[in-house]
């Protein structure tokens, strides 16, 4: 049977975990939209809970919606009235699934000590987040650590703006920053804090050796001074022009850049 009605329990369960952070954080389950990101959850072995589609969708991405029919929990038809409804996006794909969360508490066993890692503290804009999850992915980083002030993962634009990052970069919150930068360098790692300042070291003249881990602060403020007095190392990026500062998501691709060449 195909769903008309907006007001579907299931329909209305994706719409408010797209929507409401406390929903996702109560329920332990977030929402995706579009064949792409559904795709990549699914690829990736994320538990499918639920998953919503259009007619139209299941004949243009079969492989990935019948994919989803097969993993998931339950299996949702709906209309094109309804996939409106819920879309998140100007031009939906009529193609929803609701995943559990990802394992993102931090557990030193899962830190690789000859690993490089890009450290976010309180980054507050999804887009932000999501395109440093994205370039951290794409430049081959080992991973991601988020101080528990950064915005939520789950968030809708986080999710899109990552591109599937989300999926396949292991990603893990701390509670205390500077506690965990210490003890990672306590193992033989080093961290370097991303500074404004001119007499940092220049960003391209720091080694960024095997054990590395990059901490990048917030938009507006920058890092704190508990974070960057628990790094061992302060560099920035020296800029030629006027500008006192760069976007968080640029100064952290240049960074990150500079972590893997």
């Amino acid at each position: 049977m195909t769903v008309s009605s907006k007001d579907n329990q299931y329909v209305k369960e994706w719409r408010n975990l797209c929507r409401d952070a406390r929903a996702r954080r109560d329920s332990g389950l977030f929402a995706i939209e579009g064949a792409r990101l559904c795709g990549d959850a699914l690829a990736t072995g994320v538990p499918v809970h639920t998953v919503l589609y259009t007619p139209a969708a299941r004949e243009t991405y079969s492989s990935v919606v019948e994919g989803l029919i097969a993993a998931a929990e339950r299996a949702v038809e709906i209309t094109d009235t309804v996939s409106r409804h819920m879309a998140d996006t100007a031009n939906p794909q009529g193609v929803f699934c609701v995943v559990k969360h990802l394992d993102i508490l931090l557990s030193f066993d899962t830190i690789n000590n000859m690993g490089r890692y890009g450290v976010l503290e309180n980054i507050q804009d999804p887009g932000n987040l999501g395109t440093m999850i994205r370039t951290a992915e794409a430049l081959g980083l080992d991973g991601l650590l988020l101080s528990t002030g950064c915005c939520d993962v789950y968030n809708p634009k986080v999710l899109r703006g990552s591109m599937g990052g989300v999926f396949r970069l292991p990603l893990w919150r701390t509670e205390d920053l500077p506690t965990t930068l210490t003890a990672l360098q306590q193992r033989g790692m080093t961290a370097y804090a991303c500074v404004v300042d001119p007499s940092a070291r220049s960003v391209t003249e720091a080694t960024f050796s095997p054990g590395s881990l990059c901490v990048i602060g917030n938009e507006g403020s920058g890092l704190t001074a508990a974070t960057v007095e628990a790094c061992h190392q302060r560099v920035t990026i020296r800029m030629a022009g006027r500008a006192e500062s760069l976007n968080a998501s640029m100064a952290a691709g240049i960074v990150m850049w500079e972590m893997t060449r």
